[in-house]
């Protein structure tokens, strides 16, 4: 069924009326978590990263039981080829295959744009419970540590560059494939494939600007310079943009399903 077809506009009191980009990105929040694959996935996230702080707190040395070193690892342990969040990344892929609202909205750029939005704000709540758990670690392992609160602002704007491009990463491809088990196998087969070409010697200096491990992850751990900056635009020109754009040329131009 076309678009094209599909009347879209509601009549409130005799006036024509479609949801505006603050509704349609509620909506998007509400299909992120009212799920069980949703609701377990971000119950995961908040598993995983306590674990991941109370290892580091129990063996770690006592100079890394800092609040910046305790909130690097709480957004960290992922392995990806743009080196984003593996929670993060599968929320963003279930976001963008869910497209029952499609045929709902004449202009489908609008839900993709809800879709990104979202992505974005449930980026930062995850952010946000990221750093209750490294704060309330540090107080507890780490208070006498020498410069145990110090964040520089350059630090975490780079955390909340690196969360959130690591949720739209995750939309784009699942708009790119709109199919969530598909992507999430391409989540994990892309990083072995791209750490297999980048220890070949010809290829280790396309390596540097492309593979985001080496590109993306040292965003937490140390303020980028110039070069850094363009190996990460570089990344994610190829592994976000490039993907998001494709999957919104094929949503905008196929049929609703």
């Amino acid at each position: 069924m076309s678009t094209a077809t599909v009347d879209t506009q509601f009549e409130r009191r005799g006036v024509e009326y479609r949801p505006g980009l603050a509704r349609l990105t509620a909506v998007e929040l509400r299909k992120m978590t009212d799920t069980r694959a949703g609701f377990w996935l971000l119950a995961g996230v908040v598993a995983l990263t306590a674990v991941a702080v109370v290892l580091l707190l129990i063996v770690g040395d006592e100079a890394d039981k800092t609040f910046e070193n305790v909130l690097a690892l709480a957004v960290q342990p992922r392995p990806c080829c743009c080196r984003s969040s593996a929670s993060c990344w599968s929320l963003g892929v279930v976001a963008a295959h869910r497209d029952d609202d499609l045929p709902l909205v004449p202009h489908r750029s609008r839900v993709i744009t809800a879709k990104l939005l979202a992505s974005v704000v449930l980026s930062l709540a995850a952010l946000v419970a990221a750093i209750a758990i490294a704060a309330l670690g540090t107080a507890i392992a780490g208070p006498d540590v020498e410069g145990a609160w110090s964040l520089s602002a350059g630090m975490l704007g780079q955390i909340v560059f690196y969360i959130a491009t690591g949720m739209i990463t995750g939309v784009a491809f699942g708009a790119l494939l709109l199919a969530s088990a598909p992507t999430i196998v391409l989540y994990f087969a892309l990083p072995l494939a791209l750490s297999a070409l980048g220890a070949i010697s010809a290829l280790e200096g396309a390596a540097r600007w492309l593979d985001g491990s080496r590109t993306l992850a040292p965003l937490t751990d140390e303020l980028f310079s110039g070069t850094g900056w363009a190996r990460v635009g570089t990344t994610l020109a190829l592994w976000m943009l490039l993907p998001l754009l494709a999957g919104l040329w094929r949503i905008t131009r196929g049929e609703v399903r």
